[in-house]
């Protein structure tokens, strides 16, 4: 069994609330606007990190983290990018790799927008999970934690914190 922190957008900020929320989490994903390597190297040094980089990234962050990562936790099939769309409204590169792979839990960013979803259509689990940085239009910073044990995922967290704050 696995635990997972799951963020984005965080734009070089790190809020201290995240330490205690992803304190028992066996890894951290983020979905790119990392911000900075610094930070991305605070947090390796948290928990092992697996990451892409976003549309904000600077060349120094493409180098070290791709546009998108494939890879398997437990028996479930991951994808984390950046730029995903929304179930149904997905973009371009995204489609041609889920029509290549199964995906199990696809992970993105970019909208500021928290949302979890299932996606019947590629029988995944979209999960977006906001932004958890002070840059951006939304107010509140979220990020997710959740389990993976086999192919079960379950225990789903929010963190939630004014932005700001």
């Amino acid at each position: 069994m696995k635990a997972i922190g799951i963020l984005s957008d965080t734009h070089g900020f790190w809020d201290k609330g995240l330490t205690d929320f992803f304190e028992t989490c066996d890894e951290i994903w983020h979905a790119g606007d990392i911000g900075s390597l610094e930070l991305a190297d605070n947090l390796a040094k948290l928990k092992p990190l697996r990451a892409v980089h976003g549309n904000i990234d600077d060349y120094k962050t493409r180098l070290v983290y791709p546009e998108k990562q494939l890879f398997t936790t437990e028996n479930v099939n991951i994808l984390i990018t950046h730029i995903a769309g929304t179930p149904g409204h997905y973009d371009q590169k995204v489609l041609e790799i889920l029509k290549g792979n199964k995906v199990n839990i696809l992970v993105c960013g970019h909208s500021h927008i928290l949302r979890v979803k299932y996606d019947k259509q590629w029988d995944m689990l979209y999960i977006n999970p906001g932004a958890a940085g002070n840059s951006g239009f939304h107010q509140v910073k979220t990020a997710i934690r959740l389990k993976i044990d086999g192919s079960n995922i379950f225990d789903l967290e929010i963190w939630e914190k004014k932005r700001g704050f």
